[in-house]
């Protein structure tokens, strides 16, 4: 017998998404492509919600 919900499932769909920052190691901060810091991009966080990298999960246990 096949679970209900898998009849209707449907896959996410895929979206092309371009990062406009990255994460800088040696700043250990979120930084645009031409260099400032992304935290102080208020139209960015208005658009984004937030700037998010997994560093913080690679070197703290408690996050």
């Amino acid at each position: 017998m096949q679970p209900f919900a898998l009849n209707y499932a449907r896959p996410a769909a895929d979206v092309e998404v371009t990062a406009v920052y990255a994460y800088d190691s040696g700043l250990q901060l979120n930084v645009l492509l031409d260099g400032r810091i992304a935290a102080s991009d208020h139209a960015l966080l208005r658009e984004l919600g937030t700037t998010t990298s997994t560093a913080g999960s690679k070197t703290h246990f408690d996050d």
